[in-house]
Parts: C-alpha cells; sequence; structure tokens
C-alpha cells in the first residue's frame, strides 16, 4: 500500500487512466502465473498435516492426494491454483476460513 496521502493517490489514478485512454501509455495487466507443475508432498511437508488430514483441508479425497504425490494424476484448474497458493502460504486455508473472526 502507498504511503501517499489519499488524494494524491487519486489524483495520479485519475491522470493514467485519462493517458491510458487517450492512447498515450499502455496499462499493463497482471495475470497471476499458474504453476504447470508443483510439489504436492513438499506442500503437505511444510503444513506439517498427514495426507488424510491435508486432502480434507484442502477438499479433496486422500486418495486424489495419494496420487498427486506418487506422480500417478496431476492437480489442474482450482486444485493447482489453490496449491500454488498453499505453497506461497501453508496455512493459507486456515486464515481465509476461519469462524472464530
Amino acid at each position: 500500500m502507498s504511503r501517499r496521502p489519499l488524494g494524491e493517490r487519486v489524483v495520479s489514478a485519475a491522470r493514467q487512466a485519462r493517458d491510458h485512454a487517450a492512447g498515450k501509455i499502455a496499462l499493463t495487466e497482471h495475470l497471476p502465473v499458474i504453476p504447470e507443475e508443483i510439489d504436492v508432498a513438499a506442500i503437505r511437508a511444510r503444513a506439517q498435516l498427514s495426507q488424510a488430514k491435508f486432502a480434507q483441508r484442502i477438499g479433496v479425497s486422500a486418495a486424489t492426494l495419494k496420487n498427486w504425490e506418487q506422480g500417478h494424476r496431476k492437480p489442474s484448474g482450482p486444485s493447482l491454483v489453490l496449491l500454488a497458493m498453499l505453497n506461497k502460504n501453508p496455512h493459507i486455508v486456515e486464515e481465509t476460513l476461519r469462524t472464530d473472526k
């Protein structure tokens, strides 16, 4: 988060939008980079959970998790995104879905 006053940030954003609309600048789109390969066993180890507990935490069956870890299958789609997030923060599920807020 910028430490500049809110008014300065709003004016700057308005100028940037104006310049973009006029074709003076091209704004870059920041898309997430989803890895093609991910080490599921290492992510689970960092979370310090058994296969059963980790599978339950991410909403997949223990058999699916085991297949990913053994290389028989690969996670894809939303599972791959969730695993990439867990790779960055092993506690993101608990932090996000905590019910004691």
